[in-house]
């Protein structure tokens, strides 16, 4: 890995960018050591959604770069991000799930202007049960999402507020500005 006094401007000026965002107080944000054998150039972030004070959903994003650019990506910088929340037991076996999970994060970059390309993931739907040594806990589900993108703009502050939009809806938050119900009772 290069030295960020050596990174490209195009690399700094993303990170800039990504930086230079703060997320809703829900979702706590800090920047974590990136992968180092994925691109030239790495930058990562790790995000933690609370919901009354128990962790929700967590999420990466990692920015690679690699200045001479790569066929699959269309480009010279990539986003890739890894999203795991719970989900309530009813969610956990509808069938619609992975559609509408992916819709919320193209339906988050595209509400904040954040052009992409060459956009590709998986969601997956888990349900446990513990057995054995391990039993105890009810059974449990969760969600997983794994995607990742080329920006075709400089707007690296408009890419991360889709995802944070995204982290949010996986989590279960209402819109910025909008008290759910569940939060009106806990405070009544």
């Amino acid at each position: 890995m290069a030295s960020p006094s050596a990174a490209p401007e195009a690399f700094t000026r993303a990170v800039a960018g990504l930086r230079a965002e703060s997320p809703r107080p829900e979702i706590l944000l800090e920047e974590i050591a990136a992968p180092q054998r994925l691109a030239p150039f790495a930058f990562a972030l790790s995000a933690t959604v609370l919901r009354a004070g128990d962790e929700v959903a967590s999420g990466r994003l990692i920015l690679l770069h690699d200045p001479a650019g790569h066929d699959a990506w269309r480009g010279d910088l990539r986003l890739v991000t890894l999203i795991t929340a719970e989900l309530e037991d009813d969610l956990a076996s509808d069938p619609l799930l992975p559609e509408v999970a992916w819709t919320w994060l193209t339906d988050g970059l595209d509400q904040h202007a954040a052009a992409y390309t060459a956009i590709g993931g998986t969601v997956t739907q888990t349900a446990s049960t513990r057995f054995g040594e391990l039993a105890g806990p009810d059974p449990t589900a969760d969600l997983e999402v794994r995607a990742s993108w080329t920006p075709t703009s400089g707007d690296f502050g408009a890419h991360l507020r889709g995802w944070l939009a995204m982290l949010a809806s996986t989590a279960g938050l209402p819109p910025p500005g909008v008290a759910s119900i569940s939060d009106r009772q806990l405070r009544v």
